[in-house]
């Protein structure tokens, strides 16, 4: 009993010499103050942000486990370094601007356990990412990125069934929690703030890293989702996979590295959303000494359209006289590339051999003749086998480019994948078009020969059904546009309103007008950029094909004018001394003024393509004029629903 209660004495004696964890905030605010971010270490580690005093994350739980312990328990800071940068960044393959001011404050908290979070505060948005010196090789069981909103906003969910995804889904708006626990969406998804707040969520610098997911919880807050490495996984078909057995854990990697930024872009304005460019400033410098040879532009596609001619003395399908046909087409307006889609080769697991109708060196000799080169798709995993071999032999045909196709993975191995795809082709001079893709994640900074990726819903789907709308269509530019280039694969001349639309695979159709369709050369960013319909569609429709082949594919400058998330856009790019502009609407009709302040002194003269009186009736239906304007000048933009404006202004 004596014992008992001189126990009980000794830990009431060390009870008060025990002093809870002390809390500590370390504030960081962007150059113009307006975002201010709270980073807390106590016993865990979180971060809050606000912008103009309106609180946007409460408490935001993040961590790294490593090798099965959680770097961030019970952390100790052992050194804070705060520094501030602005300066101008050069893009050698332009997509949105041929330069981007770089500005930001960092604040980076060095720890004990060998880690450091490093945190970026720009003026349009906020971004955090580990750092870890271990020595060797590390395994990472999870990275926890919790969210947790000081609202119930609504979000832009990009609801995915399963990890194996190929990117490609609609956007369903609704609150946060109204999501229940356990449905998951890929990146890039936008909340919608208050006071017109939005905040764009997506990654950068990602590699030798799986690629992040979020799930809903039923709350306020979303949860990090990652695929698992993959130890066991059967072929399913030609170009899927089934799992077998996957490991207890992401990745496993260098412990000395920096991991993925986690990115935050934030706009007053639903148009400052567009022009964000925080991915490409957060990825890594090009790896390539000379980029001279990558030259982006607009191709020539066959497989929306089936390779449905007609008017020709030939029977079309995958054969030479077809692609010689597409490469006059091509030739004709000025089109550097075209595609030779799926069905080219031997068989899909054969790449090496091209089908007895198809003679690759012919058609490239034909094209050079023309000025037109050649662009060869292959599945992923034939590359994947015999990389160095197919590689080399698509150069010594004198092909220009490759379009890989249904990767439908975000794993580690899968990122590992696109890097080897980009440095391989580079290293011959091929560009890269990634098809069956997760979003971009800034490889295209370090390998500027990645000139497109897909990952969207995009035209293709009108094939089968009805869901890219014009609603959807204006949704794009505010979600997944925000990762990067986005091969949606416009050029549709067959256009028709939604009580006169028939799926058709072999004479598809889009929704919504002709103009619609045409602004989106200027509205979405494509280093390669598709013309998808049949060049004998094309040649019937000469004004609209002339107007569109004139449009640039990288830009020197862009401006989004006026827009609205979901409901309306309005952008101008430069080119040179040129302007190129685009509108796009929902289904709502609506008229829009812009004025043309942008332009530089002088008169330029302005093409103009917009809806036709009828084109409320007849989707194709389409006026085309021109006159003189300057910067003086106003614009108004009439749109029928669904439909869209272009223009071209030219210096005179």
């Amino acid at each position: 009993m004596k014992n008992n209660v001189l126990a009980f004495f000794m830990i009431g004696i060390l009870n008060l010499f025990i002093v809870p964890t002390q809390a500590k905030d370390y504030k960081i605010s962007s150059p113009d103050g307006s975002i201010i971010t709270s980073v807390t270490v106590g016993e865990d580690i979180a971060w809050s942000a606000s912008v103009n005093g309106q609180m946007l994350f409460d408490h935001n739980k993040l961590g790294l486990e490593l090798n099965g312990k959680n770097l961030v328990t019970s952390p100790k800071v052992l050194k804070k370094k705060t520094s501030s940068v602005s300066n101008v960044v050069k893009v050698p393959v332009p997509v949105k601007t041929s330069t981007i001011k770089n500005e930001y404050n960092e604040l980076r908290l060095l720890f004990n356990n060998d880690f450091s979070i490093s945190f970026r505060v720009f003026n349009n948005g906020i971004a955090y990412r580990f750092e870890t010196s271990k020595d060797g090789e590390v395994i990472v069981n999870n990275e926890q990125v919790d969210l947790n909103f000081a609202n119930d906003f609504p979000i832009l969910f990009p609801e995915e069934q399963s990890l194996l995804s190929h990117y490609e889904r609609l956007y369903i708006e609704d609150k946060l929690s109204s999501f229940e626990e356990g449905k998951f969406c890929s990146l890039p998804t936008v909340v919608k703030g208050g006071d017109n707040i939005k905040i764009g969520i997506t990654e950068a610098d990602l590699y030798d890293y799986p690629g992040l997911f979020l799930e809903a919880t039923g709350k306020t807050v979303l949860k990090s989702k990652f695929p698992k490495v993959i130890l066991e996984s059967v072929e399913k078909g030609d170009r899927g996979i089934e799992i077998k057995k996957s490991a207890d854990y992401i990745a496993k990697t260098n412990g000395t590295r920096t991991f993925p930024w986690r990115v935050f872009m934030i706009s007053r304005e639903d148009k400052e959303l567009v022009e964000n460019q925080m991915v490409y400033l957060l990825s890594r410098p090009c790896e390539l000494d000379d980029v001279s040879w990558i030259k982006p532009g607009l191709v020539a596609w066959d497989w929306w359209n089936d390779n449905n001619l007609h008017g020709v003395d030939f029977k079309a399908g995958i054969n030479n006289q077809t692609y010689k046909y597409y490469i006059d087409f091509a030739s004709k307006y000025g089109i550097p590339y075209i595609i030779l889609d799926e069905g080219w080769s031997k068989t899909t697991t054969n790449v090496l051999e091209p089908n007895p109708e198809i003679d690759i060196p012919e058609l490239v000799a034909y094209g050079k003749e023309k000025n037109v080169d050649i662009i060869l798709w292959s599945l992923w995993g034939p590359i994947d086998k015999d990389m160095d071999r197919i590689l080399d032999r698509f150069k010594e045909w004198g092909a220009k480019g490759i379009k890989v196709d249904f990767m439908a993975q975000a794993g580690q191995e899968m990122v590992n994948y696109y890097e080897r795809v980009a440095k391989a082709c580079a290293e011959r001079n091929l560009l890269v078009d990634y098809h069956g893709a997760y979003k971009p994640s800034g490889l295209r900074r370090a390998y500027p020969n990645i000139v497109n990726y897909e990952g969207v819903k995009g035209l293709e789907n009108t094939k089968w059904t009805d869901i890219i709308t014009p609603e959807h269509d204006v949704t794009l530019p505010f979600t997944r546009m925000l990762a990067g280039p986005m091969d949606f694969t416009p050029g549709a001349m067959h256009n028709a309103h939604k009580k006169d639309f028939t799926a058709s695979f072999s004479n598809p159709m889009s929704l919504g007008t002709r103009c619609h369709q045409i602004a989106m050369y200027a509205v979405y960013d494509a280093p390669l950029q598709m013309l998808s319909d049949s060049p004998s569609n094309y040649y019937k429709e000469k004004e609209c094909t002339q107007f569109i082949s004139q449009f640039k594919t990288v830009w020197d400058d862009t401006k989004v004018l006026d827009a609205k998330v979901g409901d309306y856009i309005v952008t101008a790019r430069k080119s040179g001394s040129d302007w190129y502009i685009g509108a796009m609407t929902d289904y709502d009709a609506r008229t829009l003024k812009i004025d043309l302040s942008f332009l530089e002194d002088g008169e330029y003269e302005i093409e103009i393509m917009q809806d036709g009186l009828n084109a409320g009736k007849a989707a194709v239906d389409y006026v085309h004029l021109k006159k003189n304007v300057n910067k003086s000048s106003e614009l108004e933009i009439p749109m029928v629903s669904g439909g869209g404006w272009a223009a071209i202004c030219r210096k005179l």
